[in-house]
C-alpha cells in the first residue's frame, strides 16, 4: 500500500521518522533495539547536520561572494562577515540536525534558554551592541576605507583599520586612536580623499595700499606654475573680506589624487611661491597689528594707565 505525504506533519515528526527508519534498518541488521535506536538518532543528526552545514555554506557563501563583489566590498571587510555566515549557517544545521535525531524537547529547552541569555546579554552589551551595529552599517555605507584621511568631532587622521567594534585611526603625530563605531556613525565625518579632486581655499592678505588686481594675478600665476596644482578646474582668486589690517583675497584651487601629505605639500609650496612673488613686486602682507590710546601718569612711584 502507497504511503500518502501528510503536508501537516512537523520537522519533528519527520526527525522522529528518519532516526526510527535508522533504528529499525539496524535492528534488522542485528543490532539490540536500545543500541539501534542510539545509533539511529546519532547517524540521522550527524547525517542532516553534515548535509545542511556543507551544501549550505557551498552554497551561501558563493551567493556571499557575488554580492560582496557586486558591492566591491574590501578583502579586509570580506573575512567577519564570511565568518557571521557560516556560524548562522552552523547554527541553523545544527537546529535542524536535532530536529533529524528527534531531540525536539530538548530544542526547545535550548531555544529557551538561549532567548533568555540573549535577552541578559543584550541588556548588558548593550554599547557594544550599538557599536557593532555601526560596524555593520560602516562595512555597508563604506564613508571611509582604510588609507583615508578623516576628520570627525575636533579630531583628524588617517584611518589604520576597521572592525566591527571599533576603528583605528593614527593621528598626523603618530598617535593611534581606537574610536567606536557608534562614535563615527552618530557624528558627522569629514573625508577630504573621498573623490578624485579636492579644492583647497587658501586666503592671502595684502595692504590697503596694494593694487588688488596685481595681487590677484601673481596668485593666479603661481596656482599655473605649480605642478602639482590642476589647470581644469581654473583656478580663482577672489577678494573675500576687507579685514582690519588687511584685505583677503581668497584663492581657490584644485589637485588630484589627494592624500593628507599631499595637500600639505602642495599648500606649502604654493604659499611660499605666493609670498616671494609678493615680496619681487613689494607687495605687503601685513600682521595684525592693534594701536592702544590712553593717558599713563606716574602717581606714587607706580605707573597708572587710564
Amino acid at each position: 500500500m502507497s504511503t500518502i505525504f501528510d503536508l501537516t506533519t512537523t520537522p519533528l515528526q519527520v526527525g522522529v521518522d528518519l532516526s526510527g527508519s535508522i533504528a529499525r534498518l539496524l535492528t534488522r541488521a542485528g543490532l539490540p533495539e536500545t543500541i539501534a535506536g542510539l545509533a539511529g538518532q546519532a547517524i540521522a543528526f550527524i547525517a542532516v547536520f553534515a548535509l545542511i552545514f556543507i551544501g549550505g555554506r557551498t552554497i551561501i557563501i558563493r551567493l556571499l561572494e557575488r554580492v560582496l563583489d557586486s558591492r566591491d566590498i574590501e578583502a579586509h571587510a570580506r573575512k567577519p562577515l564570511r565568518r557571521i555566515v557560516v556560524i548562522a549557517i552552523g547554527f541553523v544545521a545544527l537546529t535542524i540536525g536535532f530536529g533529524a535525531a528527534g531531540y525536539g524537547n530538548f530544542l526547545q529547552s535550548l531555544a529557551t534558554v538561549a532567548a533568555a541569555a540573549t535577552l541578559a546579554v543584550g541588556f548588558a552589551l548593550q554599547d557594544v551592541l550599538k557599536n557593532f551595529v555601526a560596524g555593520v552599517f560602516i562595512y555597508a555605507d563604506r564613508p571611509f576605507k582604510i588609507g583615508d584621511w578623516i576628520e570627525w568631532n575636533g579630531h583628524a587622521g588617517v584611518v589604520q583599520d576597521i572592525s566591527f567594534r571599533v576603528t583605528r585611526v593614527r593621528t598626523f603625530n603618530n598617535e593611534l586612536l581606537t574610536v567606536p563605531n557608534s562614535t563615527l556613525t552618530d557624528g558627522v565625518i569629514k573625508n577630504p580623499v573621498a573623490n578624485e579632486r579636492l579644492r583647497m581655499q587658501v586666503p592671502f592678505g595684502i595692504s590697503y595700499n596694494d593694487d588688488i588686481d596685481a595681487a590677484s594675478a601673481i596668485i593666479h600665476e603661481a596656482a599655473d606654475d605649480h605642478a602639482d596644482i590642476l589647470t581644469e578646474p581654473e583656478p580663482t582668486v577672489r577678494l573675500s573680506e576687507l579685514g582690519d589690517s588687511a584685505v583677503t583675497l581668497q584663492s581657490q584651487v584644485w589637485i588630484d589624487n589627494p592624500s593628507r601629505g599631499r595637500v600639505a605639500k602642495a599648500r606649502a609650496q604654493y604659499v611660499q611661491m605666493v609670498k616671494e612673488r609678493f615680496d619681487q613686486h613689494e607687495i605687503d602682507m601685513p600682521y595684525p597689528n592693534r594701536t592702544l590710546e590712553g593717558e599713563v601718569t606716574i602717581a606714587g612711584g607706580s605707573i597708572e594707565q587710564s
